[in-house]
């Protein structure tokens, strides 16, 4: 099973903007890929170990490969096309 990391901060507008739309998106996908949030302050060592420069980064993991990443907030139909196509 697929992973999909959203990093994120508390006073990012983006990101506000983005997490009903992840959540909606994680009801979708439930059994199929295991959903994370990580907030960048929190926990800056696992944001580190990804690189992220960005937020909101949404990163795909299988494994401990990353499989892809995207940053930026996106319409919902654009976030559940990408992670259809990395299922």
């Amino acid at each position: 099973m697929i992973k999909f990391i959203d990093f994120y901060a508390d006073w990012c507008g983006p990101c506000k903007i983005m997490t009903p739309l992840v959540e909606e998106i994680e009801s979708e996908f439930e059994g199929k890929v295991e959903f994370e949030k990580v907030d960048v302050e929190a926990q800056g060592e696992k944001a580190a170990k990804f690189g992220i420069m960005s937020i909101p980064t949404f990163v795909i993991v299988e494994g401990d490969k990353e499989i892809d990443r995207k940053i930026g907030a996106m319409p919902k139909e654009t976030l559940r096309d990408w992670i259809n196509s990395n299922v």
